[in-house]
């Protein structure tokens, strides 16, 4: 029996290939992405040590973590308190979940504009890269944006003496805004897969 033969592979015109290896003009933006991660790494290890410090009573560690969340007390703070620790761990919670994101962009959207990964089979692959196109990554991303929006309001409402009303209002808005723009992105992408479906 003699074995099918392959697809044969369309060639494309100079001018299609030109224009689709233009893809590749991405691979820069994603290194640069990747330079940042390191960035937030660096950051999220200078903060977990000033706060390790501070636990150990280390002013110098514990006014740079005062200013770098920028809390405000009526009374000098000379060591740790419930509400300095919640701040510090809230902004590294926000790097991490900054750093998701930024995996998510990475790795989300290399493999959907740029070239396949080719991670099947691999142990590590991401769940949700199995099913990447355009429109999931928009979700998560959304979701994600979500997630992070979450944290600052937080921070901010956990330090809120500090803030004046308009930026806490603001802040709420701003969040609900970016709420209200994931349910659509979400809604519009279920409408569109029902619509593919029934064709």
């Amino acid at each position: 029996m003699s074995n099918p033969t392959p697809p044969r592979k369309s060639s494309l015109s100079p001018l299609s290939s030109f224009i689709f290896a233009s893809r590749w003009l991405q691979l820069p933006l994603y290194l640069g992405l990747i330079a940042a991660q390191a960035v937030y790494v660096f950051h999220f290890w200078v903060e977990l040590v000033h706060l390790l410090e501070a636990a150990f009573g280390n002013q110098d560690a514990l006014q740079a973590l005062i200013t770098s969340i920028g809390y405000k007390a009526d009374a000098p703070i000379t060591s740790l308190n419930e509400t300095v620790i919640m701040l510090v761990v809230l902004a590294l919670i926000d790097v991490v979940m900054i750093s998701n994101l930024l995996i998510m962009v990475i790795v989300g959207g290399y493999e959907t504009f740029v070239s396949r990964l080719n991670l099947e089979g691999h142990p590590d692959q991401p769940e949700w890269l199995d099913h990447v196109n355009a429109s999931v990554l928009k979700v998560k991303l959304g979701t994600a944006i979500i997630g992070i929006s979450s944290i600052h309001l937080l921070k901010t409402f956990i330090n809120a003496a500090n803030y004046d009303e308009k930026v806490l209002m603001w802040q709420t808005i701003i969040h609900m805004a970016f709420l209200l723009s994931a349910i659509a992105i979400a809604y519009a992408d279920r409408l569109m897969s029902h619509h593919d479906k029934a064709h």
